[in-house]
């Protein structure tokens, strides 16, 4: 399975967020970035670019076929599962229609690896994923991604980026509380020009 790698036209996307690498829901609810000045990515805008998406991290061939009803579902799991993270960041109860989505989601799963029996390494076990399936064994494992991630011993350390107005979530590392480097110089810079301001008014 070949997929496109590069990244969409004129834009500049931050690298992954700590703990992206490890838990495929951080990498889908950091999948929409808000940046300063307004400006907004989405990698699931269209269904191209979420084809590219799913390609990329192993939820669906390259020829999957995305249609816009699939990249509407994709965002509406997002949201979901970002309102959970909030939730969880917050330590408020989570959204009973966030939950409902996600264990939804999860019932998309297949139930069992069936047994196949192949001409030279005789019998195996796969699941089957017909076409019409892709799509829902993409949300189950996302959902998947996000319980895991909820319900581990890496949830305490789930939190949002401190920069403002990124809306990216990471795990904590040590003190560290911003997404990227480049967040972290603009925390830093936004700290020190409310320091000189309050200087300049005392």
């Amino acid at each position: 399975m070949r997929c496109m790698s590069e990244t969409l036209s004129g834009e500049h996307l931050p690298p992954s967020a700590p703990g992206a690498e490890d838990y495929l829901a951080l990498d889908f609810v950091n999948s929409a970035i808000a940046q300063p000045g307004g400006q907004f990515i989405d990698l699931l805008a269209t269904p191209e670019t979420t084809a590219r998406w799913l390609c990329e991290r192993g939820l669906a061939p390259a020829d999957a076929g995305v249609q816009e009803m699939c990249v509407a579902q994709l965002r509406a799991l997002r949201e979901n599962v970002r309102a959970l993270f909030a939730s969880r960041v917050a330590g408020l109860p989570a959204l009973p229609g966030a939950l409902s989505a996600v264990n939804d989601a999860l019932g998309k799963a297949p139930s069992a690896a069936l047994l196949y029996w192949d001409e030279k390494n005789g019998p195996y076990r796969a699941v089957p994923c017909p076409t019409d399936e892709i799509l829902d064994r993409a949300l189950a494992a996302l959902a998947a991604g996000a319980a895991d991630l909820l319900t581990g011993p890496d949830a305490d350390r789930l939190i949002g980026c401190g920069s403002s107005p990124c809306n990216r979530y990471l795990l904590r590392h040590g003190r560290r509380h911003w997404c990227s480097i480049r967040c972290g110089d603009r925390a830093r810079a936004a700290r020190a020009y409310v320091r000189r301001t309050r200087s300049a008014a005392d």
